[in-house]
């Protein structure tokens, strides 16, 4: 009977925590979706002992941070929103990267005054922003978190010191890189003594990156802001092939922002996702919001009808937040008038059945804003995403970041510095008018990431969804959220769809039947359409009648796991 008594106080203290209601709750399934499956094991194996979704995704992300080096890590940053079930609350956690405080409009310019060239501008230390992630995560940690700090490195650290075996996905990046190698220290972990890319299933240790961790486990999140890691960080950026203006000013004033969700309506579901300096969630609630009209769940997945209306919201969603979305602290971003029901029905109108547009306008959806229409940089498609549920039901879903594959290519102490400053506009203003996404000191750059969350008519949680994939994030949200909502996709089918994605100019399509099918339809409806090969990155949960059920896009290394 003692026995029995110690194992029930045991469940209650693990599905109680900080913010949650002080009466017991029934402990519910756990589940872990991210992009490899070592970093799902730590996660699972955090909420087994106790921890909180939010233990759990600092878990999943250090692992990721050994394992996908080329999507996420120290060096970067990312959008976080944790979901209290107790409570009914979302709380959004900005962990985005700024420019330091030398950066000027004109810092992707060339000495004639025209933008540099993508894969120029990438590489180097002055596409380096102040990464965002280890103070954001702390952060919430403070707020969500169930274990110690300390606690939840172990197993993060026993893969860069043991070793493991090179996944599929950095073994093909590792593949096509060069840049990399001109870091000696990056060529010893990824690279033969030869100069050969490890391959996918060899052995490999990171012994620096052990070490970082060891320190940021043991001293905190301060440790990397200020210090001898913060002072090699700064020196990588200030002795590289383009210098970056980083500095240790920069790097200990760093400070992550809790930022309201901005929500929506579609048919009888309220969606919330990441407000900006994130576009995605905006952009999605959009596009939903000019397709509702169209009854998108008389349709079936894959079908030529479907896929135009969704390529034309998506069109139309893509003008607007290339001229209006930037960092809310910096720029006027209209996100309520732009979700107004009234707005969105004008831009539906302008959707055609039976033909394409090509190409959209911005709309107006205040009259007094004169910034200029602005495509920007498109976002490369590394990243990486997570979604976690724990036994108490609160949820976390999370997109996290350095850019670029292998970001900057800046290499300090077993972990890569993010390029996110090439997600600014490289040029300033159009003509007279300034650019909403314009490189400014301190500033925010503009993202696609989109974790999002969606509730029934009764408050419950329906989906947790998000993805990686740069630009590309919010068609493919987009689709999977409808994949779910409107087709009742299992999440597994919802992730898996073939992708079709619109950012105002030609429909790309997935390369893959059945959809590749429709390029000749959509093209004699007026579509410009490219047929490609496509990066994926989704994970998601839905919940079945109360049960959680998880799927993770398969073109990556992705897993979803409960128990």
């Amino acid at each position: 009977m003692r026995r029995f008594l110690v194992l029930m106080i045991l469940v209650l203290a693990a599905v109680t925590g900080p913010g949650s209601a002080s009466r017991a709750q029934v402990a519910r399934p756990v589940m872990v979706v991210a992009a490899n499956p070592k970093a799902v094991d730590a996660g699972l194996e955090i909420l087994r002992h106790g921890g909180s979704a939010l233990d759990a995704a600092i878990a999943v992300q250090m692992v990721l941070a050994v394992v996908e080096p080329q999507a996420s890590g120290l060096g970067g940053g990312g959008f976080l929103l944790y979901y209290d079930r107790a409570q009914g609350r979302i709380t959004a956690y900005d962990g985005r990267e700024t420019a330091p405080h030398g950066a000027t409009p004109e810092l992707f310019l060339d000495p004639d005054g025209k933008p540099l060239a993508f894969p120029e501008a990438v590489l180097g230390g002055a596409s380096v922003g102040v990464p965002g992630l280890l103070r954001m995560l702390a952060m919430a940690h403070a707020r969500h978190g169930r274990l110690e700090w300390a606690q939840l490195f172990a197993p993060a650290i026993a893969l860069a010191e043991s070793g493991f075996e090179v996944p599929p996905r950095l073994g093909r990046a590792l593949a096509q890189e060069r840049a990399l190698q001109r870091s000696e220290e990056a060529r010893a972990i990824y690279f033969s003594p030869g100069g050969e890319p490890r391959r996918i299933g060899e052995r490999i240790t990171n012994p620096p990156l052990a070490a970082t961790l060891r320190t940021v486990m043991s001293e905190g999140a301060a440790a990397f802001y200020s210090g001898p890691i913060a002072e090699d960080i700064v020196r990588a950026v200030s002795g590289a092939r383009r210098p970056g203006s980083l500095s240790l000013d920069d790097l200990a004033n760093y400070r992550p922002v809790v930022r309201e969700a901005v929500c929506g309506t579609y048919r009888q579901w309220r969606l919330c996702g990441m407000p900006p300096p994130s576009s995605g969630p905006l952009a999605v609630l959009q596009a939903l919001g000019m397709l509702e009209r169209f009854g998108l769940a008389r349709d079936k997945p894959n079908s030529l009808r479907s896929v135009h209306l969704i390529a034309e919201a998506s069109r139309l969603a893509f003008a607007d937040r290339a001229r209006f979305v930037g960092d809310p602290d910096f720029v006027r971003v209209p996100a309520q008038a732009m979700l107004d029901p009234a707005y969105l029905a004008q831009r539906s109108a302008l959707i055609d059945e039976e033909r394409s547009m090509r190409h959209a306008e911005p709309g107006t959806p205040v009259p007094d804003l004169n910034y200029r229409h602005d495509e920007g940089p498109s976002e490369i498609p590394a990243t990486s995403h997570m979604v976690i549920v724990d036994a108490a039901g609160n949820v976390v879903t999370f997109t996290t970041t350095i850019e670029a594959v292998f970001g900057s290519r800046l290499f300090v102490r077993g972990m890569l510095l993010n390029n996110e400053l090439t997600d600014f506009s490289f040029a300033p203003r159009q003509g007279e008018r300034l650019l909403a996404n314009r490189v400014e000191a301190g500033k925010r750059p503009r993202s696609s990431m989109a974790p999002m969350l969606a509730f029934d008519r009764s408050g419950e949680l329906v989906l947790a969804i998000g993805s990686a994939g740069g630009s590309r994030i919010i068609g493919d949200v987009l689709q999977a959220t409808i994949g779910v909502l409107d087709w009742n996709l299992s999440m597994q089918e919802a992730v898996a769809l073939p992708r079709v994605s619109n950012q105002n100019a030609a429909t790309e399509i997935e390369n893959i039947a059945p959809l590749n099918a429709l390029a000749e339809p959509l093209r004699v409806l007026g579509h410009a359409v490219e047929l490609r090969a496509h990066e994926g990155g989704l994970a998601g949960i839905r919940w079945v009648d109360g049960a959680p059920q998880g799927g993770a896009d398969p073109r990556r290394d992705g897993v979803a796991r409960g128990n």
